[in-house]
């Protein structure tokens, strides 16, 4: 009879202990660092200037300081079109488990004159293999300059609001516009934005992921 009672006892709180761990890791869930993993290309890479100066880090030097949940972990390499990050883009989801991905890509595949079709495929596989890994896709618009012709940078710039829709994922529009027209924010080359740029780019960003991360 003893050793029944002590039984019992023991089931209870085993699954008092469980019940508790369950509705703990519940509550901790919402404060849970925030991995956000950035596909990017010199842009978010910081073409020019030190990794210390680039827009990400700065972003999270921010996010440090606010001990905000949010860890970027920026992926961005100079030169990189849409079909090099879905190259990568496997070994990178494995090694890092990101819960969000910015797509900043496909700028240089325009000034390559890449087929459009080619890019909305490409951007297409990024976006099912992030979503498969079960993370969240943030798309953002890219614009490039008409050099190859009007109806050519129209077609590339419309191609990621339709996958965008085709799947389902949020866009932000282009984040140098508000810069890139201003040759003091602009390095000689007149494409990068300069190390003065780089605190508006974090605002920019920073106002983004708290409406589609913190705020959701």
């Amino acid at each position: 009879m003893l050793l029944r009672s002590l039984f019992v006892i023991l089931l209870v709180i085993s699954y008092t202990a469980i019940a508790n761990t369950d509705h703990t890791d519940g509550k901790s869930d919402k404060n849970q660092v925030t991995k956000l993993l950035i596909l990017g290309d010199s842009l978010s890479a910081g073409y020019g200037l030190k990794q210390e100066q680039a827009w990400p880090q700065l972003l999270q030097n921010a996010y440090n300081q606010e001990k905000s949940p949010i860890t970027l972990i920026n992926a961005s390499i100079s030169g990189e079109t849409s079909g090099g990050v879905l190259q990568r883009l496997p070994a990178l989801l494995d090694e890092h488990s990101p819960n969000w991905v910015l797509v900043e890509i496909g700028g240089n595949d325009g000034l390559r004159g890449y087929p459009v079709k080619l890019l909305k495929k490409n951007l297409r596989q990024i976006i099912d293999k992030s979503l498969a890994a079960n993370a969240n896709v943030i798309l953002m618009e890219v614009a490039i300059t008409p050099n190859l012709g009007k109806r050519y940078a129209t077609l590339f710039q419309n191609a990621y609001k339709q996958v965008a829709n085709e799947k389902s994922v949020p866009t932000i529009p282009f984040f140098i516009e508000s810069v890139v027209t201003k040759p003091e924010l602009m390095l000689p080359d007149g494409i990068h934005p300069n190390a003065k740029a780089q605190p508006l780019l974090v605002e920019i960003m920073k106002q983004h992921f708290a409406d589609l991360i913190l705020n959701n």
